[in-house]
């Protein structure tokens, strides 16, 4: 029998997260304080984020920085996470192409969110917050975060898309069951919210939208810090616990990619899969191509513009050197909903303009299609976000196909779609909206 799983013992879990910014040779330009104009520094975000979170942000000179142990403790309930060759994806494609995929729907909350929201809870709970604020598109970020901060005995409030909400009330019953105040954004219930809404009284949300909710409650609340679980510097910090497992997972596979490819909305799990092999890419010269799959109606990496703009619709937030839709961009309302965002990460942003990695965008139609051909070929039902980097490695490996090349191709599982069944029977009945 073939070896199809690959699994690393809880020893084996990272005891140190990758900054890739301490390696890259052109440093990504500074975020800006919106009042001062001037370069962003740490204490000028101890008011919304935790210390350590803002210390960790604009740390461009430590290349490895210590996982605590508390948090390592909590990663061991669901890490590591298993690599997986796909053959049956492989031999549905009839490519001679290895296929490999990092399999983070297999922790409890079903998506990698976890990585970045156990840590972002542990150092509040350090630092003597009572109560974290977030946002949430598809719901993932925000069942992570509701979780983590119950697992620290921290209060948590919840903003979450409104088209998501609606969509995906399964999400939002998770998040309620950790003990998570959840309401649908944009609303009445602060001032951003307030003014979208007399703007557009049909405003069916964006991250953009949720972001400054949640931002602003964080500012209104006594002994309250805001949490993000995206786009920032410091998430995809976390999120690389994804890559160090997978570079030793492959070497128990006796292989290496030639290609790494995940989804893209703000850059965590992209960050959390490509960054740690993109060091060797950096210093060594090793020649891997990393892609990321954003969906066609949310194009910031493939159509947007590289400046600097906010991160959230209502302005309260740092400007950040960043490509960008614009912030104020509103998105079609597709199913992958931790997508639907205006901006992309300021380093992926710096990597993307040197020329380090690439971009595809990809139609809904197109990539439930893929969605629904890895669910038969492999048995998992992927979240609609993880259907892009489906969709991008199935067109990887049929160009194998037509060359005849046996490249190496790992991507990143990020999430289940097992909450996300309307779409899917919305796609097999033929209803589900091209954008």
């Amino acid at each position: 029998m073939k070896q199809k799983r690959f699994i690393l013992p809880e020893t084996e879990i990272p005891k140190q997260w990758y900054n890739i910014q301490a390696d890259m040779k052109n440093k990504p330009m500074p975020p800006i304080h919106p009042g001062t104009k001037q370069p962003l520094k740490a204490e000028d975000l101890f008011p919304i984020f935790c210390e350590e979170c803002a210390r960790q942000e604009l740390n461009q000179t430590d290349a490895w920085i210590d996982i605590p142990e508390e948090v390592r403790e909590k990663y061991a309930y669901y890490r590591s996470t298993p690599l997986v060759r796909a053959y049956g994806l492989e031999e549905a494609l009839g490519t001679p192409a290895h296929i490999y995929f990092k399999n983070e729907s297999v922790n409890p909350l079903g998506s990698h969110k976890i990585n970045s929201a156990l840590p972002q809870a542990y150092y509040a709970k350090k630092e003597g917050v009572t109560n974290l604020t977030t946002e949430t598109g598809a719901g993932q970020w925000g069942a992570a975060l509701a979780y983590a901060a119950k697992v620290f005995g921290i209060e948590s409030a919840v903003y979450q898309v409104k088209i998501s909400y609606e969509q995906k009330p399964y999400r939002r019953s998770v998040m309620q069951v950790f003990g998570s105040q959840v309401t649908p954004s944009p609303s009445m219930s602060t001032r951003a919210g307030k003014d979208i809404l007399t703007r557009d009284p049909n405003h069916q949300g964006s991250l953009g939208t949720a972001i400054s909710e949640a931002v602003e409650l964080a500012q209104m609340t006594p002994n309250c810090k805001y949490t993000l679980g995206s786009v920032l510097s410091h998430v995809s910090l976390h999120q690389t616990v994804i890559g160090l497992e997978a570079e030793k997972q492959m070497a128990m596979a006796g292989e290496y990619p030639d290609i790494v490819i995940a989804c893209f909305g703000g850059g965590s799990n992209f960050s959390g899969i490509a960054f740690p092999f993109m060091r060797h890419t950096i210093l060594e010269g090793r020649q891997t191509r990393y892609i990321a799959a954003e969906p066609k109606s949310c194009p910031k990496l493939t159509k947007g513009k590289f400046m600097y703009d906010f991160g959230d619709e209502a302005g309260y937030t740092p400007l950040l050197p960043m490509y960008s839709l614009g912030h104020d961009f509103k998105p079609a309302l597709i199913h992958a909903g931790g997508l639907r965002y205006h901006g992309a990460g300021v380093i992926v942003s710096q990597l993307l303009k040197d020329g380090l990695m690439e971009a595809v965008d990809i139609a809904q139609q197109d990539s439930f299609s893929a969605g629904v051909l890895f669910a038969r070929a492999e048995g998992i039902i992927p979240a609609p976000e993880s259907c892009h980097a489906i969709a991008a490695t199935v067109n990887e490996a049929l160009k194998c196909k037509e060359t005849g090349e046996e490249k190496v191709i790992l991507f990143n599982l990020s999430g289940h779609g097992l909450m996300d069944m309307s779409a899917y029977d919305q796609f097999l009945a033929g209803a589900l909206q091209n954008t």
